[in-house]
């Protein structure tokens, strides 16, 4: 039996460079504004781009649920895949404590997951994950890619000519 094994870091909202904090502070105030009438969970990302602007998005429920969308693939959806050259250079997503009884970090669900890796691999650079908890904790990933092991990509694809 193999095992797969990725590197993070567990860090505080101190240890965090003051661009990444800023992007905390981005998707903190985003997540205030989700949507979320059923799970009371809200949830915000930002992202940042190679130019150093910032892409935020946050999650908006519905109630069939299929319908939905998080807040990571709200921001990714509001980016343009034209302009190659401003790229994603790290993610920060985190939540606002509802019902919740934690403030540990959240990691993106599994479709999310593989819409970064898209984005990952459709610039061919990786993406930093830094997923937030409300208490200051840090879960800091350097490739988003290390979240999706066994992952589907463009590259399985076979077209016929």
């Amino acid at each position: 039996m193999q095992n797969f094994q990725f590197p993070y870091q567990r860090l505080v909202k101190t240890e965090l460079s003051p661009e990444i904090q800023e992007l905390v502070a981005a998707a903190e105030a985003v997540a205030e504004h989700a949507y979320a009438p059923y799970s009371h969970f809200k949830v915000g990302a930002a992202l940042l781009l190679a130019d150093g602007s910032m892409v935020t998005g946050n999650n908006h429920e519905n109630a069939s649920y299929p319908v939905g969308i998080c807040a990571e693939r709200a921001a990714l959806s509001a980016l343009d895949m034209n302009d190659t050259a401003n790229k994603v250079k790290a993610i920060v997503v985190t939540y606002r404590p509802g019902q919740q009884t934690h403030n540990s970090p959240v990691a993106p669900c599994g479709m999310c997951r593989q819409a970064i890796l898209e984005v990952q691999q459709w610039q061919q650079q990786p993406i930093a994950m830094y997923m937030y908890g409300p208490d200051g904790e840090v879960i800091f990933v350097e490739n988003a890619a290390f979240l999706l092991p066994f992952a589907f990509g463009s590259g399985d694809f076979h077209t016929v000519k």
